[in-house]
């Protein structure tokens, strides 16, 4: 990744609080499409989409969705969680991590059901659909990618050499 990219993605997530409360169109992942209908251009997996604008079955097979719940997008360990993703996305984007985010608990979006957190919550569900981790506070990109390699799926994608 070029380093004007890095600093961009680091600059998008760092105010992604502030851009979340103003912007009502996050779109989510588009699957590969062929032929005619093929869109011109992916969207960013590292770009964070909001929790009412997608739901668990457009990623199964295809990514590992990361979904950080939090009261308020104030909360300091959402803030601090979406700081941590940016600061290195190269290895969650090697293991098809998109990022979701639910900052409103009155909107009970489908994944804030399914998923049933508490306060801030992180949750990383498998590519099969299982929730695969789920912590109470922030996590390094370390510690996520330690706990990714650890999913069976991921074990068998690394054996068939991806």
């Amino acid at each position: 990744m070029r380093p004007q990219h890095l600093a961009l993605l680091t600059g998008l997530f760092l105010s992604f609080p502030a851009i979340a409360l103003t912007q009502g169109d996050a779109a989510g992942v588009v699957a590969p499409q062929t032929g005619d209908d093929a869109p011109s251009a992916m969207i960013d997996p590292m770009e964070p989409r909001h929790a009412r604008d997608v739901t668990l079955d457009e990623f199964l097979w295809i990514a590992r969705p990361l979904v950080v719940f939090a009261d308020s997008p104030a909360d300091p360990r959402f803030r601090e969680q979406l700081q941590m993703l940016a600061a290195r996305p190269q290895p969650l984007l090697d293991r098809d991590v998109v990022i979701i985010i639910d900052t409103d608990p009155t909107e009970q979006t489908a994944l804030r059901t399914a998923l049933r957190p508490r306060g801030f919550t992180l949750v990383i569900v498998q590519k099969d659909g299982r929730v695969g981790l789920r912590r109470p506070s922030p996590r390094d990109v370390r510690e996520i990618v330690r706990g990714i390699d650890n999913f069976a799926l991921r074990q068998e994608e690394i054996r068939m050499g991806e």
